[in-house]
């Protein structure tokens, strides 16, 4: 059984924690390197795209103190986090993670990842030295905090040459601003010329990817990234592991659609090669008395390749099966199934 919500006191005035789970357990949470850095991270991390969008502050507040509490430190999210919202004109997840740091006093408890490059101005991407030394303050500020833990370029602008970027990050790094750099939404050959930008010129090189990879969006990832991260020990912490809620099993039919605001992204995934998936997580699930969401989440924390999937919870029931698949070990027989049924 899972324990009652406990309370405890924080020395910035009284302010409730929700702890779903013993604090002990951060002591023996099983901790990944980032890369080849010295950042060590929980297996799973937090979506925090849901904050100051799906989630209000108060929510989102009881979501991050779940996190930590339940002995996990990794926390991503994204200068342009959610600037798509009606009124809102991003840095939104940004501002909410810094007052929830500020309140509870906990930035040496956690990981902070955040990214830049996106759309912030309605004038496209950019990833020019001028713009992400522009972008890295804003988001130190957002934050209120003094480092990020892990910076990465959110989109590849394939007109900016790779050593432009990284100068750029080779200097927030040397002023202690960022102490790791990341991709995301890299094409196999662009992250490579990075990789050897990186160790011809001394630059930072990208320790991580975010790929978009989950039990349905594989072959993108498999046919070439997957292999130039494991063969330069790239971290990798991809996004949209749960396919925006697909792979929880709360999508069936089209009728299931308008249960959420992402419902309408969910639609291309029904079809015969969805149910087969959902099918299998069913199965699997039901031998392992869990609930697909778990599995799903568990089938990529076995993946070699990946040190921690990303996956957001809107509230602190969807956050227990998030820590369920972190203490779910899938034998040879379920990872087969579900490899058989998600074949590309």
């Amino acid at each position: 059984m899972v324990p009652k919500v406990k309370q405890k006191n924080y020395r910035k005035g009284k302010v409730k924690q929700f702890l779903r789970y013993p604090v002990e357990q951060e002591k023996n949470m099983e901790k990944r390197q980032l890369g080849r850095s010295e950042i060590k991270v929980a297996p799973l991390m937090l979506g925090g795209n849901v904050f100051g969008w799906t989630l209000d502050e108060k929510g989102s507040f009881e979501v991050l103190d779940g996190f930590l509490g339940a002995g996990f430190n990794f926390i991503d999210t994204a200068d342009v986090y959610s600037r798509w919202a009606p009124g809102n004109k991003g840095g939104e997840s940004e501002t909410v993670i810094g007052k929830w740091i500020r309140s509870r006093g906990n930035r040496d408890k956690v990981i902070v990842a955040t990214k830049g490059g996106g759309d912030m101005t309605g004038q496209g991407k950019n990833i020019t030295k001028k713009y992400i030394l522009s972008a890295v303050e804003a988001s130190l500020s957002r934050l209120q905090t003094d480092y990020i833990d892990l910076y990465q370029t959110h989109f590849d602008v394939e007109e900016t040459p790779v050593e432009e970027t990284l100068e750029a990050y080779a200097q927030v790094v040397k002023e202690g601003k960022v102490r790791v750099i990341g991709a995301s939404n890299f094409t196999a050959a662009r992250l490579k010329a990075a990789l050897e930008a990186s160790a011809r010129h001394g630059y930072p090189r990208y320790e991580s990817l975010q790929p978009h990879y989950n039990l349905y969006e594989r072959e993108i990832f498999e046919k070439e990234l997957e292999k130039v991260c494991l063969e330069n020990q790239i971290g990798v912490v991809n996004y949209w592991a749960l396919a925006a809620g697909f792979l929880t099993g709360k999508y069936r039919s089209e009728a299931d659609l308008n249960k959420s605001p992402r419902g309408a992204g969910v639609k291309k995934y029904l079809n015969e090669r969805g149910f087969r998936i959902l099918a299998a997580l069913d199965e699997v699930s039901g031998r392992y008395h869990s609930t697909p969401a778990s599995v799903a989440l568990a089938w990529l924390i076995a993946r070699p390749s990946v040190t921690a999937p990303i996956a957001s919870a809107t509230s602190i029931a969807h956050l227990d099966s998030l820590v369920a698949a972190t203490r779910l070990t899938l034998d040879a027989d379920a990872i087969r199934q579900l490899d058989d049924a998600s074949a590309w």
